[in-house]
């Protein structure tokens, strides 16, 4: 959680400096596009990309509520780069992460808004969805995919 609240704590404080650019909204779930293997000329099957380039793959269906980007979610996860480095895990912790869902990583945002209370997915968050050029020192460097298995327990 200590993990997790950093991660958010620094996202919200890059986005807080200074810019010419307007605030967006909250991105709103893309449809599946594509089938879609984990990187260019993989064939490993079973990942779905959005129009967006997030990947995600079912890896057991919920049945509850689904939230939306004004929810607030409870979840357990592990965050690892493609390397297979871990980087934030709730699992680790022993207690599950209760936090807004539009106050995340855009890939974040996206994917738990597909996911119903029960679910567990796996995200393959390509860097522009995540935390881009700047990285999320000192664990995530600039323009790196992230890979994150999460489980929705609870939508607020």
């Amino acid at each position: 959680m200590k993990r997790l609240c950093t991660l958010l704590a620094a996202t919200a404080a890059l986005a807080s400096c200074s810019s010419p650019e307007p605030a967006k909204p909250a991105p709103t779930p893309a449809p599946p596009a594509t089938e879609g293997p984990l990187s260019p000329g993989s064939t490993t099957a079973g990942y779905t990309t959005t129009a967006s380039g997030l990947q995600y793959k079912v890896v057991q269906p919920g049945s509850g509520r689904r939230p939306t980007a004004a929810s607030t979610v409870t979840v357990h996860y592990r965050g690892t780069l493609l390397n297979g480095t871990e980087f934030d895990s709730s699992y680790s912790r022993g207690v599950p992460a209760t936090f807004p869902l539009n106050g995340v990583i855009p890939g974040w945002t996206e994917g738990l808004q597909l996911m119903q209370e029960g679910a567990q997915y796996e995200f393959v968050i390509p860097s522009h969805l995540a935390y881009g050029t700047r990285g999320a020192p000192p664990d995530i460097g600039p323009n790196e995919t992230l890979r994150f298995v999460v489980a929705l327990i609870r939508v607020e």
